[in-house]
């Protein structure tokens, strides 16, 4: 009888700990490991050369993990159908083990044929759950009990050793350039399960103690936000894991008093709750990935139906580079473009920009931020698109006002004079609306504006004015309604007690001020 071989497919899992394929892998005679570097991970929308940056460094250091204990890690750039049956010629491959994935569509395509593949070849495929996400989830009640048992489990254990299939692969890993990608120019985060742990444990013992206030400014986020929004997209730490040390940080301050610590934390477990609440949506629903949760608001926005005008592109392509002519936008995005990481609020602002005043459709605006986000997750990132343009039908409209988001959260101007340089001789009272200055002030500060920095692309309060006529007329009609209230019931979060219906979040949604006074949870939440 041939012997059992398990072949561990590693995806957004680059980690050796807390990660139950390879625990799984232990229990079989022979067992290795492989990740494929896929063309169609690499010609997707959604790529950016830093994503593949953070995966080779975290591939770097998982190697020499797993062949210190005897597990040989194959990385190989091919289609993941063409490269799991070369394996399974070469190791004679019995068994298939991974993680299950809530990604882009490309991803569930390729996994049906990784299924197909299986079946014709004789592969047993299992996958394990790795978040809080359900997969054939029936109904969202009693979904935050699922989460939170998965969550308080303890975690896979790290075997001491597997038995190899194979020899172990030498050759050093790909590069940007064999690969014909562009080296990343971002100053981003590093990638590896040492990095992620490093994060996580000078978040909760050093950083982490003024959390709530710092999340909001895109100066005090840099520091004061927990960073581990890319380990966790990427797998080099497991939530399960930021959950248990979260809850055992909590627990401490709590015995040694230290109150600020236990309340700044407490802020961060929350928002932890809400990681797979929005891949949930996706995992429920993958056609939120191109169509709107309420098919009624698709073709509202140019980019949809209609392709972008020239306006319409002109308008994109001020936004995406950061020349909007609002300075707060503009350094946000910017500063984004440069390190691949912007705090929860000041990206929903940059969708609000685009969604409302400027008016573009969010597929477009998304793709350009999956781009530039290191953490893009699909499922969260398609989701919180959705709910900051207003297609989700059950949430308020959330418009920023890029001038009160300036005084806000950087009232001496160091952000904005650090990422737009133009602004750098512009008093600090005009610095959020330099427009406004007069001719003389223009000349003086060296910055004229038309010449030097734009105005504002459109007049702020005029068109989202007309945003919002727009959108709820929209929301008003009875298909919209009716298909609002069948979001509701499909996504609506339980935990937070939520209605089954949406009456009274219309009602309070038409009462809402155009620039919110708090937060809500945001996409890539840390």
């Amino acid at each position: 009888m041939a012997a059992s071989t398990a072949l561990v497919w590693l995806k957004r899992d680059l980690r050796l700990h807390d990660h139950a394929p390879l625990a799984r892998a232990a229990a079989f005679e022979r067992a290795a490991a492989v990740f494929f570097i896929e063309p169609d991970w690499l010609a997707s929308p959604e790529f950016d050369p830093q994503h593949l940056r953070f995966v080779l460094q975290s591939l770097q250091g998982l190697r020499l993990r797993l062949h210190r204990r005897a597990l040989p890690l194959h990385v190989r750039v091919a289609p993941a159908v063409e490269g799991l049956a070369a394996l399974q010629r070469e190791l004679g491959v019995t068994h298939l083990l991974s993680h299950e994935e809530t990604g882009p569509g490309w991803t569930y395509a390729r996994d049906l044929a990784v299924a197909a593949w299986c079946r014709q070849a004789g592969v047993a495929w299992t996958e394990l759950p790795q978040h809080g996400v359900v997969r054939r989830l029936r109904s969202r009640n009693g979904w935050a009990g699922q989460w939170q048992a998965r969550m308080d489990a303890d975690e896979a254990p790290v075997p001491v050793g597997w038995s190899p299939a194979g020899d172990f692969p030498t050759e050093p890993l790909s590069t940007p350039e064999a690969l014909g990608v562009a080296p990343d120019a971002r100053a981003g985060q590093v990638g590896g399960e040492r990095a992620a742990l490093a994060t996580l444990d000078d978040f909760l013992m050093r950083r982490g103690h003024d959390y709530r206030r710092a999340m909001s400014s895109p100066l005090s986020a840099e520091a004061g936000c927990s960073r581990l929004s890319p380990h966790l997209a990427w797998g080099t730490l497991s939530l399960r894991r930021a959950h248990q040390a979260t809850e055992a940080r909590i627990a401490e301050a709590q015995l040694l008093g230290e109150r600020g610590w236990a309340y700044a934390l407490r802020g961060f477990a929350g928002r932890l709750r809400w990681h797979c609440h929005f891949m949930q949506k996706l995992e429920d629903e993958p056609a939120i990935e191109h169509r709107a949760f309420v098919p009624a608001f698709d073709g509202l926005r140019p980019g949809d139906a209609a392709p972008f005008t020239e306006s319409d592109q002109a308008r994109f392509e001020a936004w995406a580079t950061g020349h909007t002519g609002w300075p707060m936008v503009d350094a946000c995005m910017r500063s984004l473009n440069a390190t691949g990481w912007l705090n929860f609020r000041m990206r929903a602002m940059l969708v609000s920009v685009a969604s409302y005043p400027l008016w573009l459709h969010w597929r477009p605006t998304g793709l350009h931020l999956a781009r530039q986000f290191l953490d893009f997750e699909a499922g969260i990132h398609w989701s919180q698109m959705q709910m900051q343009s207003g297609t989700t039908g059950i949430n308020t409209l959330r418009i920023y006002s890029p001038t009160k988001q300036a005084l806000d959260q950087d009232p001496d101007g160091v952000f904005i004079r650090r990422w737009v340089p133009e602004l750098a001789g512009v008093p600090l009272p005009h610095l959020a609306t330099p427009w406004r200055m007069d001719a003389a002030t223009q000349r003086a500060s060296g910055c004229v504006i038309g010449t030097h920095y734009p105005a504002p692309l459109v007049d702020e309060r005029s068109a989202i004015r007309a945003a919002k006529d727009a959108m709820w007329t929209e929301r008003r009609r009875p298909e919209a309604r009716a298909q609002a209230d069948g979001v509701q019931e499909k996504h609506g979060s339980r935990k937070s007690g939520l209605p089954n219906t949406t009456k009274a979040r219309r009602a309070k949604a038409a009462l809402a001020p155009a620039t919110p006074s708090t937060p809500s949870p945001q996409g890539e939440l840390f």
